[in-house]
């Protein structure tokens, strides 16, 4: 199995997520064209998608989900909620949208995938965790880490994890007061400090590789998200990285044999 992340952030968030024949996107927060560009740097094209995960309504997830359905009919998975507020965004899409009931596996062409909620400010947001030859698991846009999210993500091989700002950074920064209430609510976005605490936790259930997304451009520096994260996971022998965000990071997700299930 192998992950493209091909945007991360507050201006768009999509990754690719291979394995055998099967092609999962997660989240179309990009362009359609931005999204055949960044696929032919892995060699694959729009017609090889399987189908499309969302984890909230949020613009910078499907800004680019109008342009692909129009000219790809592909499927489209949400929760609930999440997929109700996409019907009234997007008319059309009724045909698209497949439904799925979050904290159940359910199948897509060999990959067994549950949802997980994350706490951020909609009405419905969720992680995903995504079993084929591996585990590869995804939570961003949240404000804290619950027990939920622990549960989808602990003993995956490779995860995506939300290390969106440094707080300092966040405190004596432009935004107004009631945006940066927001972000530190615990129905915003997690802290360099946070995420850190939470990737300690996962290198010691047994992930080997371990991405930092969604990092803000205002509030935040690649530099200081691994710095903390790095500190962390001191004595441990989990690879770290962040995420772009734009442009095409690939990542194997592969087992470790030592690790928990």
């Amino acid at each position: 199995m192998q992950v493209s992340v091909f945007a991360s952030g507050s201006s768009g968030n999509c990754l690719l997520l291979s394995g055998g024949d099967t092609n999962l996107l997660i989240d179309a927060g990009i362009s359609m064209r931005r999204t055949e560009e960044a696929l032919v740097q892995v060699g694959r094209r729009i017609d090889d998608i399987d189908g499309v995960l969302i984890t909230h309504e949020h613009s910078d997830h499907i800004s680019g989900l109008k342009m692909l359905l129009k000219y790809h009919r592909l499927p489209v998975y949400a929760p609930r909620t999440v997929a109700n507020r996409l019907r009234g965004m997007l008319p059309g899409i009724e045909s698209c949208l497949r439904v799925i009931p979050v904290g159940e596996e359910f199948d897509v062409r060999g990959f067994a995938l549950r949802a997980f909620h994350t706490p951020h400010d909609t009405d419905e947001s969720v992680g995903y965790r995504v079993r084929g030859e591996a585990v590869f698991a995804l939570a961003t846009d949240m404000g804290c880490v619950t027990e939920e999210i622990i549960g989808g993500l602990l003993g995956a091989d490779t995860v995506l994890i939300e290390s969106n700002h440094d707080e300092q950074m966040l405190s004596y920064g432009r935004y107004p007061v009631y945006l940066k209430r927001r972000i530190l609510s615990d129905h915003g976005h997690l802290s360099n400090e946070h995420c850190a605490q939470l990737a300690r936790q996962l290198a010691e259930s047994g992930t080997a590789r371990i991405i930092l997304g969604h990092l803000s451009r205002e509030n935040n520096r690649p530099e200081l998200a691994l710095a903390a994260s790095r500190a962390a996971l001191e004595g441990t022998d989990a690879w770290l990285c962040c995420a772009p965000v734009s442009g095409c990071l690939s990542v194997p997700v592969e087992r470790r044999a030592f690790c928990y299930r």
